[in-house]
Parts: C-alpha cells; sequence; structure tokens
C-alpha cells in the first residue's frame, strides 16, 4: 500500500475512541498488540525506553525528555497521539516526522503479518487503529536504530497498547478527570488505570498529586517494589517568574544541590510542572549511565516544541490554540488568560466532543471572553454547534453560533480589532482543523 492507501485502510478500522455508549462494551486489553509485536520480533524491546501516562502534561513532558534525550547526543524515537494535522505527527525520530513512504512501507509489513495472523486463528479480531500505529512506531523506531524512545499512552495506561513496553523509568504526570466512561469516575478508580504501567523494579517518577491520586499510584509502586522520585518533595523551583507568558525558574535537585535552568518556550506556568517531570526522568537515566549532561537538561528544555497547547499562530490580533479538552486543562488556560491578557478583548471560538465535562469546561473558561463562537470540529464525535449553545451558552457574555469551523474562525477574524486576542479551544480536533488557517 502507498501511504494515502495505508492512511485510508487505518482510519477504516474506526475512531481511537468508542462513543460512551459504548464504553461498556469495548473491550481492551494488550493481547493483540502483544501477539502482533510477538510476531515482528518484538521490536519495542530493541531500544530503551520511557513510558509516559497522565491525565494532563503527558504529551509537553514527552516532548520534553525527548529533547533532553536529544541534547545528549542520542538518537531518539518520540511516540505520541493524537496529531493535529498529520498522522505522521505521532511518530518521530530525532525529532523528524516518519517520512510517508517509511510510514507506507512499515504498515504494509505489519498488514501482511496481520492478514497471516488472521488467517491462522492467532489473532481472534483486527488490531485496531491506535494497536496498528503503535506497531508502526514499535518497527520503525527499530528499523531507524532509535538509542532511546519515549512512548506516550493513550488512553489510560494498564491496558494501553503501548503498555507491552518495559521502560528504563515510568512518569506518572497529573491525574485528573478524563475519559470517565473507560477509566472510571472518581480519582482513585483514573489513578489504578494510569498506575498501571508502573513495572516491577522500575523507577517511577510521579508529578505533584491530589492525595487520594498519590495514594494509589504509591501502594501500586511499593507493591511492585517500583523506586518513587516525586517530582514535589525532589525538586524546589526557585527564582519562578514569567517573561511573555512563559515561565522561568531554577530547579533545584534537594538531594544533590544540583540547579537547572528552567527557560521553555512553551506558555503557560503550568509548563514547569511538565519540565520538571522531564528533569526528574532525565535525572533517574543519568544516575543509570545513561550520558545525560545538566546543559543537555537545560537546553533540551529550551528547545522543546509542542504544537497546540497555548501556542501563538499569529499576531495582531494575537491568535492562540489550545486543546483544553477537560477541566483541570481548561484552568490552566484560564489562569494563562488572566495572567497575560486582563485588560484586552478574547474571542474564543470553542468546539468540543460529546465525551467531555462541557459544561464545567465552559463555566471556567467563558466569563474570561468578550464572545463565544460556537462552531464544530469535524468529527462524528463532535458535539454539534448549537448543541453546545444549549449547554453552555448561559456562561458567555455574548455568543454566536457558526457550525462550519474555517467560518468560525473568519468571523472571530472580523470582530477582531489588532488589539484582541482570539482563542481557539475545546478540541485539539478543532485546534488541527484550524491551526494552518489561523497562521
Amino acid at each position: 500500500m502507498n501511504f494515502p492507501e495505508s492512511v485510508r485502510y487505518l482510519l477504516s478500522l474506526g475512531r481511537e475512541l468508542a462513543a460512551p455508549t459504548q464504553a461498556a462494551t469495548a473491550k481492551f486489553n494488550l493481547e493483540n498488540i502483544s501477539i502482533l509485536a510477538g510476531s515482528l520480533g518484538q521490536p519495542e524491546k530493541k531500544y530503551p525506553s520511557v513510558h509516559i501516562a497522565g491525565t494532563n502534561g503527558k504529551g509537553s513532558t514527552a516532548a520534553f525528555l525527548e529533547s533532553i534525550l536529544r541534547h545528549a547526543g542520542l538518537r531518539t524515537g518520540l511516540y505520541t497521539s493524537p496529531h493535529l494535522e498529520r498522522i505522521n505527527e505521532r511518530i518521530r525520530v530525532n525529532g523528524e516526522e516518519i517520512p510517508d513512504d517509511a510510514f507506507a512501507a512499515v504498515f504494509s509489513q505489519i498488514h501482511s503479518t496481520i492478514e497471516e495472523l488472521l488467517a491462522a486463528g492467532t489473532l481472534r479480531a483486527h488490531p485496531t487503529f491506535f494497536e496498528c500505529v503503535t506497531a508502526i512506531a514499535f518497527e520503525y523506531f527499530a528499523e531507524a536504530d532509535v538509542e532511546f524512545a519515549v512512548f506516550e499512552t493513550g488512553l489510560g495506561g494498564r491496558l494501553d497498547s503501548t503498555n507491552i513496553v518495559t521502560p528504563q523509568v515510568s512518569v506518572i504526570t497529573r491525574i485528573d478527570f478524563d475519559h470517565e466512561n473507560f477509566l472510571g469516575h472518581s480519582l482513585p478508580e483514573i489513578a489504578a488505570e494510569k498506575a498501571g504501567i508502573i513495572k516491577r523494579g522500575v523507577p517511577v517518577v510521579l508529578a505533584e498529586q491530589r492525595e487520594e491520586a498519590r495514594q494509589v499510584l504509591l501502594t501500586r509502586a511499593h507493591q511492585l517494589d517500583a523506586p518513587v522520585m516525586q517530582t514535589a518533595t525532589a525538586f524546589a523551583a526557585d527564582s519562578q517568574q514569567m517573561e511573555d507568558g512563559r515561565v522561568r525558574a531554577v530547579a533545584r535537585e534537594i538531594s544533590s544541590g544540583a540547579q537547572f535552568k528552567i527557560a521553555p518556550q512553551l506558555a503557560g506556568h503550568f509548563q514547569l510542572q511538565n519540565a520538571l517531570n522531564a528533569l526528574a526522568a532525565a535525572r533517574v537515566l543519568a544516575s543509570t549511565g545513561v550520558p545525560i549532561t545538566d546543559s543537555a537538561i537545560e537546553n533540551g528544555i529550551a528547545a522543546a516544541v509542542w504544537p497546540g497547547r497555548i501556542e501563538k499562530v499569529h499576531a495582531s490580533p494575537d491568535i492562540y490554540l489550545d486543546g483544553a479538552h477537560n477541566p483541570s486543562a481548561a484552568r490552566e488556560l484560564a489562569t494563562f488568560l488572566q495572567e497575560n491578557f486582563p485588560n484586552r478583548k478574547i474571542i474564543m471560538v470553542f468546539g468540543a466532543l460529546r465525551d467531555k465535562a462541557v459544561d464545567e469546561i465552559a463555566g471556567i473558561l467563558f466569563p474570561l471572553a468578550a464572545e463565544v463562537i460556537f462552531t464544530e470540529p469535524h468529527t462524528s464525535r463532535s458535539i454539534s454547534a448549537s448543541q453546545l449553545a444549549e449547554i453552555a451558552g448561559h456562561h458567555a457574555a455574548h455568543f454566536t453560533i457558526v457550525p462550519d469551523s474555517a467560518q468560525a474562525l473568519a468571523a472571530a477574524m472580523a470582530r477582531a480589532a489588532p488589539s484582541d486576542v482570539i482563542c481557539i479551544t475545546g478540541s485539539l480536533y478543532l485546534v488541527g482543523e484550524l491551526r494552518c488557517r489561523a497562521t
């Protein structure tokens, strides 16, 4: 198959997530990916790796850590999800997306293997979209001779397709409410799913957590004799300040007194926590002999790029993209807007998916906007713009309904003065659709 044929085939396998009404009957386990990876020669075992789970910040943490490893002179692989514009974004070697021809070649190999396994009855069902893309990453990283790979979970952790890796260190970022239909309706339930990536004897880095989630994670780590580094107690962030919406701090390692300049180009104070997660993981790896210098840590954090997370893509008016799709992420975006644009008019272009806490997110964000334009991403999981208005319009001082996302952006641009701010948010799908149009 060529690249377009490969992508079409993958998309024909269905959505990454079942609809909420299907969640109760959806079956998730590691059988398919284990069999498939085994038939491919277990490519995920041919290089050391880091495994990252969490509700918010896992993508940024993965980007920081991959950049650190690359600045340490290692050939890196990075696997993340979802993508914003092209599926290739999910699979990167040394910061470069997998080329179309390589994607097609690896998937063709995997597709042939799947057909053989199905014919032999070894596989009981065709692997899902996410299982196939995960297998592509495993195999491509092996073929590209990466020296270290960073894997971000897609959903949860315990039953996520990436969870067949045995990493050098596991990282669990802050846990909050999201995907409750799949992961549970309480923080301890959600934390238990995330804790599923903890492996026996493998060090684990824990971001600052709410106490009820933290206890679940610590208990699981203790059961598996996994050494724990908690960033909240392992590091102190001194000399904190904000410059143009970006955090600046000096991170001091409590045990050694070593100091690290934290100066990410990613906007938002919350990126300090994500940078500390990556710093902690890097220090754990360095303690095991991975050649990561202090300068690699500082330069890697400063150079990391992570699109779609409080990303400025246009000036006069300023246009920011942020895929804040759960209440915790919405609070982070709200803090950024309040701190940086207290006296400027904000126009919000908002779209969301059906399985999200729309009313709570709207209650956090909409009071900051002079106007909200309701729209909808081009996916079957989206809430219609008119439904959004019914659900959350009461939170907005003024709103309009423009179902087509491109037209919604055009309407915002037409109404915005050069000094105004346009914020496109509520869904990574929406951010992906409008990112090129907004630049």
